[in-house]
Parts: C-alpha cells; structure tokens; sequence
C-alpha cells in the first residue's frame, strides 16, 4: 500500500527570495508597503518582486501612482548594500520606460541618485550610470543632469571608474555635453577625453570620440581640442580596425577643423591621405563624416590644393544611395573647385 511523504524540497518555481504577492497590480500597494519596513528580510524580497514586475510599463505607471518611486527613492540610503543594489537595479528598470523616465525628472531622482557615486559596491553605481544613461536620451533629462550640476562629478569618476563603467558615462556625457558643454570644459573633459583615445578598448575609444563630437561644437570646445593636441590622436584613430571609431574620430575632426588653426593642426598630421581612404567605407557614417571633414580642410588653400586632384572621387559620392552622402559631395565639390 501507497504512502503519502511530504517533501523536504520547496515546490519547483517558487523563489523563496521574493514576497509572496497578488496577481498583476494588486501586488504594488502591499510592495509598497513592504518597502518601508524595518525587517531588512522583508525590504529585499519586496526589492526582488519588483525588479520582475517593473518590466511591464503598466506596473510602472501603478507604482508611481501609488508612491513607491517615494519608499525607494529613501532606499537608496539603506545601510545594506543587497537593498541599495536591488533597488537601483528598479529604478533601471523604470528608467528603460517613457513614464519612468519623465517621472525621475518630475520627482528630482537625479541627486537622490548622486548619493550613490562614491558607493563601495561596483554593482550599485553601474545601476545607477544605467539609470543616467537613460535618462540623458531625452533632452530634459540631460540638461537635468546638467542642472543638477554632475557633469564635473561625471567626468571626474571618467579616470578611476571600472571600464563597464566607464562606458555609461561616455554615453551620458555625449547627449549632455551637446546641449551646454561648459560645465564640461570648465572641469577640463578635454584632456580627460584625450586619455580615453587611447584606451585599449574599442568602445571606450569610439565614445570618447563622440563625446569630442559634442563638445567640440562651441568655439571654446574647439579651441581645446587644439590646444590640448588632441587633433594628431584624432588622425591616428582614422585608422582604427573598429568602424564606429573611424566615424567618431571623424566627426570629431569635422568640427575641430571649422577654424583655421583646427584647419592647419589637421593638414600637419596628414588628415587629408587618411580621410580620403575612408571615403569608400562600407558605412555610411563613415563616408559622411569623412566628407564633411575634407570639406572643412578645403577651406584652407593648401587643402584645397591638395584635394583637387580628387574631385572624381566625390563625384562617385554624388551617386551615393544616401541622400546627406549626396548632398555632402556637392558641397565638398563645389568648395575644392571655388576660385577666389
């Protein structure tokens, strides 16, 4: 005869590390709830719940209405590191949302999140760089984090921050620095930037060149960029094995090279024999960018010079399946034939 046993084994699915929760939305006021308790074993499940459900942007629209961007903004100050971790790990979560975006900017989360920069555990600050990286896609949220006054704080951890790290602030920077750089070159981003070019890692080195795109667009920009010789680097990166780094150097040197000492930095460390083999890449950024930059340098009679024994090759760009190619030949050609 058959006995019953009772298993020693908890039931297969159940994770004994998240609270035990009601269906869809109904989880979110008990969550809360949970969230501001003073049992740390209860704080973390409630934390492990939400990091599944703050996937659904309806659970995010309901969390914030019910105040739990409030109980995990105070969080972030919690005194365990598993809370701080999984709760910035939430707000990522959110921030990956439009309604999460826009909330953190409403709800001033940008410096509550500042608090945690100088964290001991690698874990929670590359939580929190994810959630600037999102954040700073959308205009307001990069010049909120310009506002809040972090560009200095973010270029500062550029030089001792891990390389992952590294990254997400690269991608912060970029779209900050292209609404108001001068937070940045106050902070001296440019020599700091110059480092970067030399990383040993592609995408560090194809970030940091746009990052240079975006700070270079003001004069001042500009005219670090020369002065700190960050052009010739520039040069040497139009080489580079890595696509994206080709096209970013690139971009870099089409603005570095809008003045006249830019102009003549760039034609010193023979811009011109570099740019014009990237003319036939197979990316069209690529492609742009270096027809840009040749134009830039056919401003300068010595450029002009040298480029007009290669006017074929821009009227192969005229032919060109994109149409900002296209029109980009047509004004390189017609600033290498001009006469004066």
């Amino acid at each position: 005869m058959a006995h019953a046993r009772i298993s020693m084994f908890l039931p297969p699915n159940i994770n004994p590390t998240q609270a035990a929760i009601a269906y869809g939305c109904w989880a979110l006021p008990k969550l809360n709830k949970e969230l501001q308790s003073e049992d740390l074993l209860t704080r973390q499940k409630a934390l492990m719940s939400l990091c599944d459900l703050m996937h659904d942007p309806e659970y995010v629209y309901e969390a914030i209405n019910i105040g739990c961007l409030e109980s995990l903004t105070a969080l972030l100050k919690d005194t365990d590191t598993l809370v701080r971790i999984k709760t910035t790990e939430v707000l990522y979560i959110m921030a990956t949302h439009n309604m999460g975006r826009t909330s953190f900017l409403e709800h001033d989360v940008i410096l509550d999140l500042s608090f945690l920069l100088n964290d001991p555990h690698s874990a929670c600050r590359e939580n929190l760089h994810k959630v600037y990286q999102q954040l700073a896609q959308l205009p307001s949220g990069a010049r909120g984090i310009i506002t809040s006054g972090l560009v200095p704080s973010l270029v500062w951890k550029l030089q001792r921050e891990e390389e992952t790290i590294q990254e997400l602030i690269l991608d912060t920077l970029a779209p900050c620095l292209q609404e108001d750089a001068t937070q940045a070159l106050k902070s001296h981003a440019v020599p700091f930037l110059k480092q970067k070019l030399l990383s040993t890692n592609n995408k560090i080195r194809s970030k940091a060149a746009r990052a240079l795109i975006a700070i270079s667009i003001p004069l001042e920009g500009k005219n670090q960029v020369r002065q700190h010789d960050v052009i010739p680097i520039l040069v040497d990166l139009l080489k580079d094995q890595d696509k994206e780094v080709q096209a970013n150097a690139a971009g870099a040197l089409m603005h570095a090279t809008v003045t006249t000492e830019g102009k003549y930095a760039a034609l010193d460390a023979e811009a011109i024999s570099s740019l014009l083999k990237l003319l036939d890449s197979p990316l069209s950024k690529v492609r742009l960018n270096a027809t840009k930059a040749l134009t830039m340098l056919a401003e300068a009679p010595e450029g002009r010079k040298r480029l007009q024994t290669q006017v074929p090759a821009f009227r192969a760009l005229e032919k060109d399946k994109n149409q900002a190619i296209q029109r980009a030949a047509q004004i390189a050609i017609k600033v290498i034939e001009w006469k004066p």
